[in-house]
């Protein structure tokens, strides 16, 4: 550890502040519990998470962001989604970061509210956005043009709601976060296939911000 960067640091540290978070939420409780666990010296892991924009917290979130972002492309390279259809790398891929936080439901729970406040409402986005970027460029995903941003936009949308069923999923093995995330994937296809026969793929001019308007509070 202590051969490590600052940067490198943050991400060794994320995981475990992320299991302390479940019971002392997003504080200098939980990064203090994980330093001393990991024989880092606090003010070190301090600089390491050097509160951007007023707020530790939203530092140590997106730090475990990065690790989930990280291990999901270090077990899913494009090369191994290349043989699937592509609602099923998205599929795999969302499914992939549930489990990741499979058991940590506290942690997100509270993880989530933190994210939900005005004063951290841009950097949620981004993250959302950079995680979602990320599944897209798994997947196989090379649009450059409009199509970029809205895959991107609905695909944190879809995201950001299933991470909300998820938290208080009481269900066996998670079976209505499954469902969920099944019915908002084939919705999204169902929707792409009839705007390619409208507009032939040439001329899409589709409301992003309706379309997201009716996705924000979907049905379960």
């Amino acid at each position: 550890m202590a051969e490590l960067t600052l940067d490198e640091l943050r991400l060794a540290l994320a995981p475990e502040i992320a299991a302390a978070a479940v019971f002392d939420g997003w504080s200098e409780s939980a990064l203090l519990y994980a330093a001393e666990a990991a024989g880092v010296d606090p003010d070190v892991a301090r600089l390491a998470f050097p509160a951007k924009g007023g707020t530790r917290a939203m530092d140590m979130i997106e730090a475990w962001i990065d690790t989930i972002d990280m291990a999901m492309a270090q077990a899913l390279p494009h090369e191994k989604l290349a043989t699937m259809k592509v609602r099923e790398r998205i599929r795999v891929l969302v499914q992939f970061r549930l489990d990741a936080v499979d058991g940590m439901e506290e942690a997100l729970r509270r993880a989530l509210a933190v994210m939900a406040q005005p004063r951290n409402a841009a950097r949620a986005l981004k993250a959302g956005w950079r995680s979602a970027d990320i599944m897209w460029r798994l997947a196989g995903d090379t649009a450059t043009d409009y199509n970029h941003y809205t895959k991107r936009t609905i695909l944190a949308s879809i995201y950001a709601a299933t991470l909300a069923v998820f938290v208080d999923d009481e269900s066996e093995g998670k079976a209505d976060t499954r469902a969920f995330l099944d019915r908002r994937i084939e919705g999204v296809m169902r929707f792409e296939k009839a705007k390619a026969r409208l507009l032939g793929g040439e001329r899409d001019h589709f409301s992003v911000t309706r379309f997201l308007g009716r996705m924000r509070y979907p049905s379960r």
